[in-house]
């Protein structure tokens, strides 16, 4: 067993998926007030939780051990790392994303892509500190391997060639992944500040008018966010998202149709 302090010593890891440690063996708390059994699912559960509450920068496997009443020592029954921890509760999340049902043969692929990529952007801005362990990590948990076996199913249902299937997957679910993760962090920002997104983004906007060097660049940008519509920065993303979203379904019609024209 390493120590998180000890990175050097620890040899280069895969996932925690594949080093076959007890997802549920019990044991107790040793706080007399906390008789809960500890297992990797509540381990999990509070991980997440933590990571929610105070990010990634103050998650520790001191800090988990500390909320679970037990020694930090204990924790390494059912993990080896904090790296462990994290692919846990990233794998934990992904159970979050809504589904459609496949089995379902009548059902339009346009509503179930967008159903898919509309929980994937919730998730993300649910969970702030979730994208940037979706690239870390190697996603073959199995709640993250449910998703990613939908989004396939789903694209193939689109009739797209199989050589585009892959790219169609990559321009809906890469769009989603970077929209979310701005939103999500832009959402954290104004709660670390304590402001509404509106509050937090006349803040920002007004001091960017102040400074004559950055003016230049932002001289249409009232225009443009009166154009896209709506009264406040999340009805306006919101729109942003949606008509996004849209124009990425037409181009999979399009570019099936061209497919099927092609001799």
């Amino acid at each position: 067993m390493v120590s998180e302090a000890d990175p050097a010593k620890r040899p280069a890891r895969a996932s925690v998926w594949l080093q076959g440690k007890p997802a549920a063996r019990g044991r107790r708390s040793e706080k007399p007030d906390q008789p809960a059994v500890l297992d990797r699912d509540r381990i999990t559960a509070v991980s997440v939780r933590l990571l929610d509450e105070e990010g990634p920068a103050k998650f520790s496997m001191r800090r988990l051990a500390a909320e679970l009443g037990v020694t930090a020592m204990s924790l390494y029954w059912y993990v080896d790392t904090k790296d462990d921890l994290l692919e846990l509760a990233l794998d934990a999340v992904f159970g979050e994303v809504r589904v459609p049902d496949l089995t379902d043969d009548g059902a339009d692929w346009r509503d179930q892509l967008r159903e898919l990529a509309c929980s994937y952007r919730a998730v993300l801005v649910r969970h702030h500190w979730v994208s940037p362990l979706i690239g870390k990590y190697l996603n073959i948990g199995p709640r993250s391997t449910v998703f990613s076996s939908a989004v396939r199913a789903v694209v193939r249902r689109t009739g797209l060639a199989p050589h585009g299937q892959k790219g169609a997957i990559s321009a809906v679910f890469q769009f989603v992944y970077g929209f979310g993760t701005i939103e999500g962090h832009y959402v954290q920002r104004c709660a670390d500040a304590g402001l509404s997104q509106d509050e937090y983004y006349r803040l920002a906007m007004g001091s960017i008018s102040e400074q004559r060097e950055t003016q230049r660049g932002f001289e249409n940008a009232g225009e443009l966010m009166e154009a896209r519509g709506g009264d406040t920065v999340e009805e306006m993303r919101e729109r942003d998202f949606t008509f996004a979203l849209e124009l990425l379904v037409a181009g999979i019609e399009a570019m099936r149709a061209r497919d099927a024209g092609a001799p």
